[in-house]
């Protein structure tokens, strides 16, 4: 699948990791074509009020392009982890 730049996608996997889930909408920002291997996407993931959430490198194969009938939904944030 080919995503086009700065164009949305929706996460087809979680990533717990950076914060971001299945479902959540991100903006393709660039794209990595390595010979051997599946095309990866860099995509920016916001919050409601613009501030980036993460921007993380994933393979197409977790990624789709928005549809008709998708809507957004909105779900409070994962809690910030304690470091002690």
């Amino acid at each position: 699948m080919d995503l086009p730049l700065y164009e949305d996608a929706i996460l087809l996997i979680d990533l717990p990791a950076e914060a971001v889930f299945a479902g959540d909408i991100g903006t393709v920002v660039e794209r990595h074509d390595v010979p051997g291997l599946e095309t990866g996407y860099s995509v920016e993931f916001f919050d409601l009020l613009g501030n980036t959430v993460a921007v993380v490198t994933i393979p197409a194969s977790a990624l789709r392009r928005p549809a008709l009938g998708d809507r957004p939904v909105v779900r409070p944030a994962e809690p910030a982890v304690s470091g002690s």
